[in-house]
């Protein structure tokens, strides 16, 4: 049962106050508050997870505990029903939610192994759905395809104590249950059902959603959707049940809807998180969403003129006596005659700022690329920002290290990314 219809939607560096009024942030009530940073304080101090700049806890005089989102964008359903959307910081005055839950959305596409790469994001309604029922929605638009196909059935082992005969004869059984009631037979035998493993976890996940839904649309689809499974168990045991579903070619339209499965009953998303508070958190780190972005962007409109690797582990700051200090630039990139190194930087910079809030360690990193690469152009990559009145700059050294910084656009990604490629390529 659904507890609560609360929604909240923040952007990344926006925040909650608990149960008081401040700018610039939502007041929470003090219970769900509380439970937000129990989720905070487990995922904190868990060293299985990635979540340690998941959301900051502080406290401000007068006002008491904050919590502010940091560089993990998604959403968190907590168990009393209230939703959070914390959306990406991109700039632009004017850009509203629909289109900033749009841009994201086409980020996230590029994700390995995400579960919607194919999914047509124009086709949603941004505007006016929240990130939980959208990744709703495409659960139950692929289960509707699924159903359409029609579902697979398989024989299944069934142990029973029936009218007729049929199958084995278990005589041990038999003679528990049956010495009085000497009309039936407890038999096992195989029966070709719809019951099976990859069924119950859908069917399962329908039922999840009904009590998450509050768009009357998904809620409508989800209950037409569960009548095609109305001879389907719901699964007992999801992991004993996601350990049966069978992957081969036979089943492969079922491939998607199961990932959304795997999402939505385990909760999978880039991380792993824990915390009883919270029913459900996809999370996604930013860092790596905007470099998966951009590379696939690269890839894309550089098409087979050069080689394109991410992540690149050729080289290490010392070779002697054993490689250390391992270098990884995000994309680098091989003409025939020219190489160009890149990183991606999920930042903001500002006029305002020192260095206008590049880090050092960055610019660091950057040198050393530089030497080891021996690189024509080596390249910092970040997100546009209105507060910075450049649209780009240089940084050199004396001894001819060169790193020159650029903005993409991700209002338009392909202009920016084409017009770089056509400048630095």
């Amino acid at each position: 049962m659904r507890f609560s219809n609360k929604s909240y939607t923040i952007t990344e560096y926006g925040g909650f106050t608990r149960g008081v009024s401040l700018s610039g942030y939502q007041s929470l009530p003090e219970k769900t508050f509380d439970a937000l940073e129990s989720f905070i304080l487990a995922n904190t101090s868990n060293a299985e997870t990635e979540a340690v700049e998941l959301l900051s806890l502080s406290a401000r005089r007068g006002i008491g505990k904050i919590i502010t989102a940091r560089n993990y964008v998604g959403l968190i359903t907590m168990t009393d029903g209230t939703v959070i959307e914390i959306l990406p910081k991109i700039a632009g005055g004017d850009i509203s939610d629909g289109d900033t839950k749009r841009i994201f959305l086409e980020m996230l596409k590029t994700l390995k192994d995400v579960t919607f790469k194919d999914f047509n994001i124009s086709n949603l309604h941004t505007d006016r759905m929240s990130l939980l029922e959208i990744f709703i929605k495409m659960f139950l638009d692929e289960v509707s395809i699924l159903t359409k196909q029609g579902l697979k059935a398989a024989y299944t082992s069934v142990e029973a104590n029936e009218r007729f005969y049929k199958g084995k004869l278990l005589a041990s059984q038999n003679i528990k249950y049956n010495l009085i009631n000497q009309d039936r037979f407890f038999v096992c035998f195989d029966d070709f059902s719809i019951n099976r493993p990859e069924n119950r976890l859908i069917k399962s996940t329908l039922r999840f959603l009904l009590k998450q839904t509050t768009d009357s649309r998904n809620r409508r689809d989800a209950i037409r959707l569960l009548m095609f499974f109305e001879g389907v168990d719901y699964s007992a045991s999801y992991e004993s049940d996601f350990s049966k579903c069978i992957n081969d070619r036979s089943m492969s339209h079922y491939v998607k809807a199961l990932s959304w499965c795997r999402v939505f009953l385990r909760g999978n998303s880039f991380t792993a998180f824990a915390g009883s508070e919270v029913a459900l958190a996809l999370l996604f780190p930013m860092e790596k969403v905007f470099e998966s972005f951009v590379a696939s962007k690269f890839r894309r409109h550089i098409g087979d003129r050069a080689n394109l690797r991410t992540q690149d582990t050729r080289y290490s700051l010392f070779d002697s006596p054993t490689r250390a200090f391992a270098l990884r630039p995000d994309i680098v990139t091989e003409f025939s005659d020219r190489t160009i190194v890149m990183d991606t930087k999920w930042k903001l910079l500002s006029d305002n700022s020192r260095n206008f809030g590049i880090s050092q360690s960055d610019m660091y990193q950057m040198y050393a690329y530089s030497k080891k690469y021996d690189a024509d152009k080596i390249l910092l990559l970040y997100p546009h920002s209105d507060r910075i009145s450049r649209s780009e700059f240089k940084y050199s050294s004396e001894d001819k290290v060169n790193v020159e910084v650029v903005f993409i656009d991700l209002r338009d990604a392909d202009k920016s990314i084409t017009n770089l490629i056509a400048k630095v390529c």
